[in-house]
């Protein structure tokens, strides 16, 4: 029904002749347009003890390789000296996640979307530190350009800070003896990694394998976390992505995703199994836009097809799997 307070109204059916009677429009309350506030002191602390994490997991590995004997105390826990073995792993790895998630905080801001700045998540040293970073998105996105402007953002940002980390990690590799009579972990490649070990990484011998040093190491998560972010299902930045490109497809995409994490999880490596479970938690929907009538640019669906290389490059069938002696 059309807002008429404060229009002459006629009565009787609106007869043109008589006296028009003049309706006081009703009073109003302002609204403040109020927003959520960043909490700086808690990014901070946040961002703070994500860095002690994962540098300590970068020192443990670093140990691990040097050979050096096991933690003593727990005082080394807080050593400098100890610490600093893995600074080239937190270093690289903090600029990885900053990256992707400024991204699309940017992205967020070039828009006038409200969004929180990056919150980021330690998490046990074992295996990389951390549980990774997002930005909290607290309004609806204006269009299906924005959307995938905000959505690819992360994932290119991140991706290109990566790929120069992961040059010099496999240019600067030693190849390890593989070992032999204990039980270890090891890991599959992405196909970039495998693709930049033949043209820049050293020779390497049979029954020798390349040691994840840590800006490798760094860079190897960062493929991982590209990989993941990138596929479209839910509100991952491939569901962001997939929705702007068609709302319809979204949500079939959605459940097939999930599907298909469960059968990597029982087929190749059951911490698949974790991110399905996060995934189905989280729900294969996504929020609506302001304006869904605006099609998505043909240079965007371009960038699209780029983002679909980058995943298939980035992705690691096997995370992380357990060799038993």
């Amino acid at each position: 029904m059309p807002d008429t307070s404060g229009v002459p109204e006629f009565p009787f059916g609106g007869q043109t002749g008589a006296e028009p009677v003049w309706v006081e429009p009703l009073p109003t309350v302002p609204r403040m347009a109020t927003r959520p506030k960043n909490r700086p002191l808690l990014h901070l602390v946040l961002l703070l003890a994500t860095f002690y994490t994962v540098t300590l997991t970068g020192a443990l590995s670093e140990a691990s390789r040097l050979g050096l004997p096991p933690l003593q105390s727990g005082m080394q826990l807080i050593s400098p000296a100890f610490l600093a073995l893995g600074l080239p792993y937190s270093l690289c790895l903090m600029t990885i996640l900053g990256c992707h998630e400024m991204g699309h905080y940017i992205a967020c801001r070039r828009y006038g979307v409200d969004a929180s700045l990056p919150f980021f998540l330690p998490s046990i040293p074992f295996p990389i530190g951390t549980f990774g970073a997002f930005i909290r998105i607290r309004e609806p996105f204006p269009s299906r350009n924005a959307l995938f402007d905000v959505g690819v953002a992360g994932p290119l940002a991140g991706f290109v800070v990566m790929l120069p980390i992961l040059v010099y990690g496999i240019a600067t590799a030693h190849p390890v003896p593989i070992p032999t009579g204990v039980d270890y972990y090891y890991s599959d490649d992405p196909l970039l990694l495998t693709w930049l070990s033949q043209w820049v990484g050293p020779a390497i011998p049979e029954g020798y394998t390349i040691f994840l040093s840590g800006p490798l190491m760094a860079a190897w998560v960062g493929c991982l976390v590209t990989a993941i972010n990138l596929f479209p299902i839910g509100q991952l930045d491939g569901g962001h992505i997939c929705y702007a490109i068609s709302s319809l497809f979204h949500r079939r995409a959605s459940l097939a995703g999930i599907a298909g994490f469960i059968a990597l999880g029982l087929l190749l490596s059951p911490s698949w199994l974790f991110f399905a479970m996060l995934l189905l938690f989280f729900g294969p929907k996504h929020p609506p836009l302001i304006d869904e009538s605006e099609p998505l640019s043909s240079g965007r669906r371009l960038v699209a097809l780029l983002a679909l290389i980058i995943l298939l490059i980035c992705f690691i069938p096997r995370p992380l799997s357990q060799v038993e002696s």
